[in-house]
């Protein structure tokens, strides 16, 4: 049970660093010495230094989200004899109001799940589609620089979520359906104080909404619902969200329907209309989410699995089936190689990421080639150890006809992995009248170049960041996880896996360990960021490393908040240890 003990990653305060006698209740802004680069964490007596907290323990369940409010939500549905997609239905209901600048109803979601019945791994697709009376030439009518804009009607599709908890709830569920939207209402109803992370996204939302030319039909339901008084609310500050409270209530008293075919999808509809959108209510009504078998891959005896296209499940496998071609645990825990190693492997998978993942309902992607060993082996020689690829390109396939994680887990031996998103931040800018939640903008996902696989086309699922992680040993299950924020999941995944089985680091330390994003070179969309990209990496990479790093040649860039949000649960026999995010406002309880 015990496992490696690590120095700190973190530069240890100098002498006479340390400040003292700040006096009790001073606030943020009384304090300007409290942004210190010299001051590192606080001495733990046990586990690796640079871990914030130890895991929590539970027998009977357990629950990490980003929001303490869900995580409660959770654990009470469990301890009533709700099942863990009970619990991860409830839990995401009021994620929707605690931490709207990450998801809600308006937005898509996917499920990695373990059916301790069938002992299988089951995916769940909840992503939506494009509206059918938007064309591919008013798409690109609408285009800037030639991509699809980021805010505004023109980069909406179907919300999925709702759609997606019913088909977990209707296979899975325990508790009458009605029964899980009580914890969320009762929230928006009443209203809560707001976290630190969720306060500080609602005011970057509010000056990036208002700010002129920003292409959004009409903002005045945002600044109604979360910014009634002129300004967002402040960290502690109480939000109640009323227009929220009363639409779960539809939803928990009419099923997905009142969502999809009801008077939700009427209000959508009529607004649409009168903003000049294209969303109607015979678009909701076609959707449904689709089960899916996930990919696999074995890293080092762990199967490791990832949903297919149109997600980016398949990068995780395949940056994973590179590094292994490598002796990582060798080159030793933070060190400059192991990152390098990590980083080309990333970069070599985002080129095929770029170039094949779509919808498969449009395009024949050559998933199992992609997260073939063989193909990674072919791959995995063109890393140097000492240098940067400087051009990439995606392979040769065989001719062939800001968004919020959490996890569940409960008696039964279920684990549920599950991810759901509104995508750039709190989504589109547009909030239909009287609902109180916000629509994603998933469609800015699409490409607009002909013959492009992500190309835009009515009815059709724009390429998707957000994935769900999840891992099995000897067949049993392991790991529900999951690294949210764009780009990072599938490279945040990867640093996961290897941090858990290259360093024996416990599930905790795992999250705590500081992370490297790398950005740059093509994506879905068609858009190519020329150049090796940069290497942002977080201030707890040793100076050594970093220094090894910039003298390979990598652009180092700043620590800017980029590395996402973790939640675990790891399966011991008879017994769950959860694990939760120190970058966000999440916490994991178990019992």
């Amino acid at each position: 049970m015990r496992r490696r003990t690590f120095l700190a990653a973190l530069p240890a305060a100098l002498p006479g660093a340390l400040i003292a006698g700040e006096a009790a209740g001073q606030t943020r802004e009384a304090t300007p010495n409290r942004d210190r680069p010299d001051v590192g964490p606080g001495d733990r007596i046990d586990g690796a230094t640079f871990a914030s907290r130890s895991a929590a323990w539970g027998t009977h369940g357990a629950a990490a989200t980003a929001h303490p409010l869900a995580t409660l939500a959770a654990i009470d549905i469990l301890r009533a004899g709700g099942s863990a997609v009970d619990a991860a239905v409830a839990a995401n209901a009021v994620l929707g109001y605690a931490e709207p600048i990450a998801c809600g109803i308006g937005g898509d979601c996917f499920v990695m799940l373990w059916d301790p019945k069938t002992k299988q791994v089951v995916g769940l697709n909840g992503s939506g589609r494009s509206p059918k009376g938007l064309s591919l030439e008013t798409v690109r009518a609408r285009a800037k620089n030639g991509m699809i804009p980021s805010y505004g009607a023109v980069s909406v599709s179907v919300p999925g979520t709702v759609d997606a908890w019913w088909a977990l709830h209707q296979r899975y569920g325990k508790l009458p359906w009605k029964s899980l939207f009580a914890p969320a209402i009762a929230h928006a109803s009443e209203g809560a104080p707001v976290s630190q992370n969720v306060a500080y996204y609602l005011a970057r939302s509010h000056a990036n909404f208002t700010k002129p030319g920003q292409g959004i039909e009409e903002v005045d339901n945002f600044k109604s619902v979360w910014a009634p008084d002129g300004a967002t609310p402040k960290e502690g500050e109480i939000f109640r969200n009323p227009a929220l409270a009363r639409t779960y209530g539809l939803i928990a008293e009419g099923g997905r329907d009142a969502f999809y075919e009801g008077e939700i999808a009427e209000t959508i509809e009529r607004y649409f209309r009168r903003i000049g959108g294209w969303m109607t209510k015979a678009d909701l009504a076609a959707h449904h989410a689709e089960w899916t078998r996930p990919h696999q891959t074995n890293y080092r005896g762990v199967d490791v699995y990832g949903l297919a296209p149109n997600s980016q499940g398949l990068a995780t496998l395949q940056i994973l089936n590179i590094m292994e071609r490598f002796d990582i645990r060798g080159m030793g825990f933070q060190s400059a190689a192991a990152i390098h190693h990590g980083v080309e492997a990333k970069r070599l998978a985002f080129e095929d990421r770029a170039r094949y993942y779509a919808d498969p309902a449009f395009y024949d992607v050559p998933a199992d080639w992609l997260v073939s060993k063989a193909y990674a082996a072919e791959r995995a020689k063109l890393i140097r150890p000492n240098s940067i690829l400087q051009t990439l390109y995606p392979g040769q396939a065989p001719s062939r006809g800001d968004t919020t994680y959490f996890c569940t887990s409960d008696a039964d031996g279920m684990m549920v992995s599950i991810i759901q998103s509104n995508y750039r931040g709190m989504g589109s800018g547009l909030a239909p009248d009287g609902l109180g939640f916000m629509l994603q903008d998933r469609g800015e996902l699409f490409a607009l170049t002909d013959g492009h696989p992500n190309v835009y086309a009515p009815g059709k699922r724009p390429f998707q960041t957000i994935i769900p992680g999840f891992a099995t040993r000897g067949g049993e299950p392991w790991l529900a996880f999951g690294v949210m924020g764009g780009d990072m999941q599938p490279q945040g995944q990867a640093q996961i896996i290897s941090n858990m089985v290259d360093f024996d680091l416990a599930v905790q330390e795992a999250g705590d360990s500081p992370r490297w994003h790398h950005v740059g070179g093509s994506e879905p969309t068609g858009e190519v960021i020329p150049g090796t990209g940069t290497l942002h990496l977080e201030t707890g990479v040793p100076r050594a490393t970093q220094e090894a790093l910039a003298a390979m040649g990598w652009k180092l860039g700043p620590s800017d908040g980029g590395f996402g949000g973790y939640q675990a649960i790891e399966r011991w026999p008879g017994r769950y240890a959860a694990a939760t995010e120190m970058r966000k406002d999440g916490v994991a309880l178990a019992y």
